[in-house]
């Protein structure tokens, strides 16, 4: 399924991850641990991280940093996804983004039911382009970061992922910009 094209050398990409928590803190984010060493492991540049309170103003404040600048070209979010009155990630995404990766977010529902079954129906988990920059919104779950990562991002921002990836269609995602010029 995932291929790798030996033959071309690795870009890393710079990833910003944001963990959207009203109880988690530095010493317990289990999730943004996992997912910040898995950054790195791959090769990835971890450019920043925080942690936020369950709030769309918050949340989509950090977002609109992170896509103005210019050294950032991924944010992975975990947490907040969910259907609970304070789960408001995707509202934050909402504001912020331009177009959005249906696909993303159907193929982690498709690959979570393998492992949880339906209760993957409350998950929102969402991704999308804004001001250049890719934009994924996953689950807090520990297991659930494993999964988007492994199962989808790694291969999604290798530039070597064959037949094709996002990280080549990078220098392409604001060509909108010079149509309007």
């Amino acid at each position: 399924m995932s291929r790798i094209d030996e033959g071309r050398a690795f870009i890393a990409v710079n990833i910003a991850v944001l963990t959207v928590s009203d109880t988690r803190g530095p010493a317990d984010d289990r999730s943004g641990d996992t997912l910040c060493a898995r950054v790195t492991a791959a090769g990835h540049h971890l450019a920043a991280r925080r942690i936020v309170r369950d709030d769309a103003d918050a949340i989509s404040e950090i977002l609109k940093g992170w896509i103005a600048d210019r050294q950032i070209d991924v944010v992975l979010t975990t947490g907040g996804t969910g259907i609970t009155g304070r789960d408001v990630t995707p509202e934050a995404f909402a504001r912020v983004l331009e177009k959005t990766i249906e696909g993303f977010g159907e193929l982690f529902r498709m690959l979570s039911y393998q492992k949880i079954g339906t209760s993957t129906m409350q998950s929102r988990a969402i991704g999308g382009v804004a001001g250049g920059t890719y934009l994924f919104a996953l689950p807090g779950s520990t297991g659930a970061v494993k999964d988007a990562w492994d199962d989808i991002l790694v291969w999604q921002l290798d530039n070597r992922h064959r037949p094709c990836n996002l990280v080549e269609l990078m220098p392409r995602l604001q060509e909108h910009l010079g149509a309007a010029e």
